[in-house]
């Protein structure tokens, strides 16, 4: 039912969820001030506070649209592209793209919209519950749009869709499990942060940072695309804590559609306690 109605709709109804859930979870509220209070400042946090609330419900209220409709109505929301230069400068070089995608603005269109232009393999973490896993399955898996779980197998997938000179996609910024991560620096603090994201740019693939900010009004979404403003290199280490900045440097360009609710500085059972600087 939801995924019939209006984007406009759909986003008046998540911003009315998103006030929800800040106030009925202490945790939630508690979270979502603390990170954007370290990322942005008292003064910024408070600002842009009611703004980032409702964007987290609208975020979770656009998914039947993306997921549960044909390719092309979900598509046709993206109304306007920023950036496509890259992917055709990275398609002419064939070895292949990674892109890295943050929980910033729409994050789910990205990967469908880049699959009706060329082959892409996405990284997904399989949620706990069947029912569910069977609607991300159905509407994350298009035509060109290949899905690898998080484990060995799926990241065997990634390589070689790398290895054949096609494109991948991930959240750089998902907090990984236990043996994934190190702690790097985010916004300075902590973070156990996936060091796939940056083994897979040792490839040799093009770098591409990809969000879709959510337009006013439900009017659809402005795909962009940007390169690193520094190039990814040095260790795995170094490449992960770049990359954690070209994160931040998105976020900075919209950060009341980042998920700040999301707790990126969890810390995993069996990892070892973040040092206290870094």
């Amino acid at each position: 039912m939801l995924s019939h109605l209006p984007l406009a709709w759909l986003h008046r109804l998540g911003a009315f969820l998103g006030w929800l859930a800040w106030l009925f979870s202490p945790t939630y509220r508690r979270h979502m001030r603390e990170y954007m209070v370290l990322a942005l400042g008292e003064t910024e946090a408070r600002r842009l506070q009611p703004s980032a609330i409702a964007n987290a419900g609208r975020s979770a209220l656009e998914l039947p649209r993306i997921w549960l409709r044909p390719l092309s109505d979900a598509v046709a929301h993206v109304v306007k592209v920023s950036g496509w230069e890259l992917v055709e400068a990275a398609t002419r070089a064939a070895r292949g793209i990674v892109y890295l995608t943050p929980h910033l603005g729409c994050f789910e269109v990205t990967a469908q919209y880049l699959s009706t232009h060329a082959p892409v393999t996405v990284l997904y973490r399989p949620p706990k519950r069947a029912w569910l896993q069977t609607m991300i399955e159905a509407g994350r898996a298009r035509a060109q749009l290949r899905i690898a779980a998080a484990d060995l197998a799926g990241v065997r997938a990634l390589l070689k869709a790398l290895k054949r000179g096609e494109a991948v996609g991930l959240l750089p910024d998902q907090a990984p499990k236990f043996g994934e991560g190190r702690w790097m620096n985010f916004f300075g603090k902590p973070a156990y942060t996936m060091t796939l994201a940056a083994r897979l740019t040792e490839s040799g693939a093009a770098v591409i940072m990809v969000w879709a900010e959510r337009l006013p009004g439900g009017a659809g979404f402005h795909f962009h695309l940007q390169a690193p403003t520094q190039a990814i290199r040095g260790t795995t280490e170094e490449r992960a804590q770049q990359i954690n900045h070209q994160i931040e440097h998105l976020i900075r360009q919209c950060p009341e559609q980042y998920l700040w609710g999301y707790n990126r500085y969890k810390r995993r059972r069996g990892v070892e306690a973040p040092p206290e600087k870094i």
